[in-house]
């Protein structure tokens, strides 16, 4: 449940910390008061659009904060998606914090100190409060949204996600079938492909061989001045008269001479010289081996001028580099093989996505008939929770007709209602007020109450446009249903408000020329219940008096 909630510098409110309490609190004050401004910062903590210019006029930043404590049954859901972001929870107390900070410029989220993104942060959220706005209200209206509410409250969620997966897996299927379609080449190009592979195969190029045969090449066409320098090098190293290597010898004798006289420090001095004259010779052998390799026959010089035009021509026809050449053959490879797989292929295409349409199927049958007999246990407890909230004569009954299977499953579900007696049958989105669908919804809520592991639930006005009777009704319904929930709501009637177990009053004041909304808990909320019952009743009764 939301155990505490800070806000600063948010719209009207520049300041406010509320605590909580288990079961119905209840939110009452005159329209305009700033009640919206509350729900919308809850609404904040659990990833709801940001507006940039809900920052107080003056203020740098808004801060919305909340203290949430996570029931011992959702705490090993929670800690999952918690440590899977590396963000740490202490599963003992089950309290998680989650921030959020506003600037005209940005927003940044915070869980437990951790910053989140905003979807990760709605994901959460999602698991901590089920939001009821007249959006909610609304909704309800769609058969779509009826179906699922009818699977959320039959358990029946895994199974329509067994249909979505299947769904899913055929439409993958289908798109992987055309892109294997899109790929197979005609008669026309599976000839030319052909060709290009036969002759990339008679030339069978290897990766890089261009650029060590080019070298050769090089080497092949300076080869007298490479012989001649090669020469000369080699006697100015090692063979020549007055060579490099003759003078090292003579360095080495000279020091030799040295050494005898002072030993430790000429010692290194020879053992560098003698290896700078195995260097030499090594050099020397290098550059003699340099210009043995560079001596081709006419014959070898012209297999190697044939090579290289062969493959000149491969790169001029189909790749400009050799590696490039070997990626074109194997993807023209694969394109005659499936040219001439392809009706094997197809069959066998057809298959996978026959035996996936039959489970398809399977899943889909097994979902309806399961939400047939949900339907039927929800539909008896709805009227039930309805002739509790004030609707006597309330019928419900469901209507189920059959769509193509799909990951919803194939039924397409609607409720029939009518709410008062000798009415027919009709659907909700024909005959439903919003004071009736506020009803039906808070029902459903209630019914829904011991499948939900939810544990707060938010109403925001849940008993608008209802009265008398009904609200006196409703407020015994939302005090049933805060046994088992935590409900924080919104309500402009005392009916309602009286059966809440905490009370807070929001009020708007003028101050120094600025508008400021303040929340405050309430010891006893009779002053304000008296409040609001005059404003219901007291207005009335003067209208009446006034007409009369």
């Amino acid at each position: 449940m939301l155990s505490f909630i800070k806000i600063s510098n948010y719209v009207l409110i520049e300041s406010a910390e509320l605590e909580f309490a288990p079961g119905f609190n209840v939110f009452t004050g005159e329209s305009g008061a700033g009640k919206s401004i509350l729900m919308s910062a809850v609404d904040l903590l659990l990833g709801g659009r940001a507006d940039h210019g809900a920052v107080r006029g003056g203020c740098s930043r808004a801060e919305i904060s909340g203290i949430f404590v996570v029931p011992e049954n959702l705490r090993p859901l929670v800690g999952e998606r918690l440590d899977s972001a590396d963000i740490p929870f202490e599963t003992g107390s089950g309290e998680l914090c989650i921030r959020r900070v506003l600037t005209p410029s940005a927003v940044r989220n915070y869980v437990n100190d951790s910053p989140v993104g905003a979807k990760f942060l709605a994901d959460l959220g999602a698991l901590l409060i089920d939001r009821h706005g007249a959006g909610e209200q609304l909704s309800l209206l769609h058969p779509a949204r009826q179906l699922e509410l009818l699977d959320r409250y039959g358990s029946l969620v895994s199974l329509r996600a067994k249909c979505a997966a299947l769904s899913s897996a055929i439409g993958e299927l289908d798109r992987k079938i055309a892109e294997f379609e899109a790929g197979i080449p005609d008669a026309a190009l599976a000839d030319r492909l052909a060709l290009m592979v036969e002759e990339i195969s008679r030339v069978d190029p290897a990766p890089g061989e261009d650029r060590e045969l080019e070298a050769r090449h090089r080497l092949a066409s300076n080869a007298q001045l490479v012989l001649a320098t090669a020469s000369e090098l080699s006697s100015e190293l090692y063979e020549g008269e007055n060579a490099v290597a003759d003078r090292l010898g003579n360095v080495v004798r000279r020091l030799g001479e040295l050494e005898k006289i002072d030993e430790n420090s000429i010692s290194s001095l020879v053992s560098r010289c003698v290896e700078i004259q195995e260097f030499v010779s090594d050099l020397s052998r290098d550059i003699s081996d340099l210009a043995s390799r560079i001596e081709l026959d006419p014959a070898e010089f012209a297999a190697l001028e044939e090579r290289m035009a062969s493959l000149h021509t491969l790169k001029r026809r189909y790749a400009p580099s050799i590696e490039l050449l070997l990626e074109a053959r194997e993807k023209a490879e694969k394109q005659l093989d499936d040219f001439r797989r392809a009706s094997v292929k197809r069959k066998e295409f057809l298959a996978e996505k026959e035996n996936l349409k039959s489970q398809l199927s399977a899943a889909c049958g097994e979902l309806s008939k399961a939400r047939k007999k949900a339907a039927a246990k929800l539909v008896k407890e709805l009227v039930s929770r309805l002739e509790m909230i004030g609707f006597t004569h309330a019928r419900l009954e469901p209507e189920f007709s059959v769509v193509p299977d799909s990951a919803n499953g194939s039924d397409r579900f609607e409720l029939l209602f009518s709410a008062n007696l000798g009415e027919e049958l009709r659907p909700l989105r024909k005959i439903a007020s919003s004071g009736e669908l506020s009803r039906i919804m808070l029902a459903f809520k209630i019914v829904l109450a011991d499948s939900d592991a939810i544990p707060t639930v938010v109403f925001d006005e849940i008993d608008m446009n209802i009265g008398g009777a009904a609200a006196e009704k409703v407020g015994e319904a939302l005090s049933l249903l805060a046994r088992s929930r935590q409900i924080l709501s919104i309500s402009h009637l005392a009916q309602v408000a009286s059966k809440a177990d905490r009370h807070f009053l929001v009020e708007k004041s003028v101050s120094n020329g600025r508008t400021f909304s303040t929340i405050r808990p309430l010891t006893d909320p009779t002053p304000e219940l008296a409040r609001m019952s005059y404003f219901l009743f007291g207005r009335k009764e003067s209208k009446t008096k006034k007409s009369g």
